[in-house]
């Protein structure tokens, strides 16, 4: 009876397996000829279409517009990688390229240097923000786009490379002769003593190699610099290499601990990153400074050391992107950059704050909302919250620029006026002592007036939606002088603002004229004046009892927050 009732359990189980792998093979096969149908679709209608269109049709532009808004609806971050672009996505992940050192871009009809690159070929050569191409290696560029441009000034390093430039506000062009690099641009922006005991780095992106140059620049800080304190600074960095992160937080924590985990749709692919190294210092107090501009690998650092209890993290919420990409070959030397994982900090938290998977019916995507936001706890028991990017342990306020500054950088006025400051003016004072004096600022006024320059504040264009709407309504009648008041008193003055915002307008005039004269490091050093994060960071630095407050938890009444 025994042996009867096992061989139908037995029997039972056999069944169930069976229907569960011709279920398992059912779908399979569903999803096998959906796949088979719609590609089938796909090429019979590119073949229409290369058939009978009334013009001419260009079939990688139009297979490629294909593949990017198909991969779009996903995510903004799975991308297709066509060969023409494997130059920039090499500079993106290693931040080396064969070339001059220079970024370029479009100013109206004309392709010009954005910013020569310090000790690289351009700048050696003595090109300039502002110039203006006119010829490269003898063909003219009036016609050609920036892509083109870059193509042709890129190219196999020990090259020469012959320009014909034109300087804004004079009638001949300039003749240059160089030779192509291996550019190399090094991630970290600077690296230098705020005080007498207070290091400062500021790290651009992840590339390859940055952590070694942390640890570097670290190291020079500390045991030749003096350095007891330290502020690494990853505001608006947005990322990189995972293994680059991985290795920064290793400098600073003991060797085992748990740095990040990521978890996908292949199980095989998930896995634990340790520190596997020793340290360098895991007992010197640090700042990590992060803001909305923060993402990414970024996140990985500052969340990982936050949840370690390493660092105090100050700033605004970082940006919110826990997702990983895997770099995946495709025929004809193209790529596919697709997000196969999310990743998750010590704590278990995962920092990804958009819902890419769940869209609204018109596409849109939203923040995830605090009440769907859960509690974790740090190494120590401190609370920290996943959803919604890593929020620091000592907040500051949004330092947002006020809409007349932005736009005089969306309009160039600020690059413009920089530009002619420069070819006048062989010099400035030191990057930590250098003004916008009275008459600068005055000069700078002056130009305005000379530019097509107008714009809007945000109270304007909100009230033109509610003038508009309010008519649609009918409503606008009856209320028209209290409407005509209003709009009345928000009409822009940009003399009046230039007034009000003279701070916020000479931030952005400082650091674009500095940068022309001791670049990239020299326009960092400029900001330190007016950075309110960094002058907090040192304060916090030097108050050891508060440091140290900061890294323990605080006992609340009950948080109704979900605990993970």
């Amino acid at each position: 009876m025994k042996t009867n009732r096992n061989l139908k359990a037995a029997l039972a189980l056999s069944i169930a397996i069976i229907l569960g792998l011709s279920f398992w093979s059912f779908r399979t096969d569903q999803k096998n000829f959906a796949i088979s149908k719609n590609l089938d679709i796909f090429y019979t209608l590119f073949r229409e279409l290369n058939l009978f269109y009334v013009e001419e049709i260009e079939p990688e532009k139009l297979i490629k517009t294909g593949i990017d808004d198909m991969l779009e609806s996903l995510d903004p971050y799975t991308t297709y990688i066509p060969e023409e672009d494997m130059d920039d996505f090499k500079f993106m992940t290693t931040g080396e390229y064969g070339g001059i050192g220079a970024l370029i871009s479009r100013r109206g009809n004309q392709i010009v240097v954005a910013e020569p690159y310090e000790g690289f070929p351009a700048q050696k050569a003595g090109l300039k923000a502002g110039d203006i191409f006119v010829e490269l290696d003898g063909k003219p560029v009036a016609k050609s786009t920036v892509e083109e441009v870059s193509a042709g000034l890129k190219g196999p390093a020990k090259k020469a490379l012959k320009l014909k430039m034109l300087r804004p506000e004079s009638k001949k062009p300039y003749e240059v002769e160089l030779v192509r690099e291996e550019i190399k641009i090094d991630p970290v922006t600077y690296a230098g003593m705020l005080n007498q005991q207070t290091g400062y780095i500021r790290l651009s992106s992840f590339t390859d190699g940055c952590a070694d140059r942390i640890k570097d620049s670290f190291l020079e800080l500390r045991d030749k610099k003096g350095a007891t304190r330290m502020i690494l600074d990853l505001r608006s960095n947005p990322g990189g290499l995972l293994g680059e992160a991985v290795k920064m937080v290793n400098l600073f924590v003991k060797r085992g601990e748990e740095v990040v985990s990521t978890r996908g749709k292949v199980v095989q692919w998930d896995k634990t990153y340790r520190a596997t190294e020793q340290p360098i210092d895991t007992l010197m107090p640090m700042v990590v400074l992060v803001n909305r501009g923060s993402a990414s690998a970024s996140e990985i650092v500052a969340g990982a050391l936050q949840d370690l209890d390493r660092v105090v993290v100050m700033g605004k919420r970082t940006f919110g992107k826990g997702l990983v990409q895997t770099t995946r070959d495709l025929s004809y030397n193209t790529k596919l950059k697709v997000t196969t994982a999310k990743y998750y900090i010590p704590s278990g938290r995962c920092i990804q704050a958009i819902d890419y998977a769940h869209r609204d019916k018109d596409g849109s995507v939203g923040s995830i909302p605090d009440s769907l936001m859960h509690e974790f706890s740090t190494k120590k028991g401190r609370k920290v919250f996943d959803g919604g990017g890593i929020i620091p342990d000592v907040k500051m306020e949004q330092d947002t620029l006020c809409d007349l500054a932005y736009k005089l950088i969306q309009e160039n006025i600020v690059f413009d006026f920089a530009t002619k400051f420069a070819n006048s003016n062989p010099s400035i004072a030191a990057p930590d002592q250098f003004v916008i004096t009275d008459q600068v600022f005055d000069d700078f006024h002056q130009f305005i007036l000379t530019k097509p320059f107008t714009y809007e504040s945000r109270s304007e264009k909100m009230l033109k939606g509610l003038i508009e709407t309010a008519k649609k309504e009918r409503a606008f009648d009856e209320n028209k002088s209290e409407f005509e008041a209003l709009e009345k008193g928000l009409v822009i003055s940009v003399e009046r603002d230039l007034k009000k915002f003279r701070k916020e307008v000479c931030s952005v005039l400082t650091d674009e004229i500095v940068s022309r004269y001791y670049y990239q490091k020299g326009a960092v050093i400029a900001s330190f004046k007016d950075d309110l994060d960094i002058e907090k960071a040192k304060s916090v630095l030097a108050n050891t009892k508060e440091y140290h407050a900061y890294l323990q938890p605080v006992v609340t009444a009950t948080n109704p927050v979900k605990k993970k």
